[in-house]
């Protein structure tokens, strides 16, 4: 028998992770690509253009960071290059398909579910170096509520410009979206923990 590893790293190595994480960014750009080149009513005054940074850039992300690291890694994060591309994925599929015009629970719903994606995300990430759980719930939660404060600082930015037509933010809007993702983050962190780190035995058959 091998060394234990833990399951983010056995889930790297598969063939259906890396099937995943292509296909996710393939989302993302066919998403923007209806976004951007199909006249769709409702997306109008949502600055879609505007988000191709962030959004399409997401993908980039660990991609860039592999790709200059000294150390190559081996295997390549898939898990954790697919749970980063999932939030952006999930808010511009709501956007195209109407989703937010057509029910108002949307955003709530969102704002919890792409927090434990991102945070997912940064648990799988840390996982392929650090096999240290202590204090790893609490380190995951406060990478994704120290997330959304910045979020909701982008936004207040965004809003107080009046670019993109601005977002009519309320007091409300921020202390439920601050609460929502928090928790969000919260159930990220368990899952990373307590799934991604678990340690599993590995044949060396």
């Amino acid at each position: 028998m091998e060394p234990p590893i833990n399951n983010v790293t056995y889930f790297d190595k598969t063939d259906i992770a890396r099937s995943i994480n292509y296909l996710v960014k393939a989302f993302i750009v066919i998403l923007f690509a209806i976004a951007l080149f199909v006249p769709i009513s409702y997306l109008e005054g949502k600055a879609m253009g505007m988000r191709v940074p962030l959004f399409v850039g997401s993908a980039l992300v660990i991609p860039v960071y592999e790709r200059f690291r000294k150390v190559g890694r081996v295997p390549y994060p898939h898990v954790a290059d697919a749970f980063l591309v999932l939030p952006f994925v999930v808010d511009t599929f709501a956007n195209v398909a109407g989703l937010y015009e057509n029910f108002a629970v949307t955003d709530d719903i969102l704002h919890c579910i792409n927090w434990v994606f991102l945070v997912c995300a940064f648990q799988a990430f840390r996982y392929r170096r650090n096999r240290q759980n202590p204090d790893a719930i609490l380190l995951g939660a406060g990478f994704g509520a120290l997330a959304i404060v910045i979020w909701e600082i982008m936004e207040w930015a965004v809003d107080t410009s009046g670019a993109g037509g601005g977002l009519g933010l309320t007091y409300g809007d921020t202390i439920g979206d601050l609460t929502l993702s928090t928790s969000g983050g919260v159930i990220g962190s368990l899952i990373g923990v307590y799934w991604l780190g678990a340690l599993r035995e590995v044949s060396s058959e």
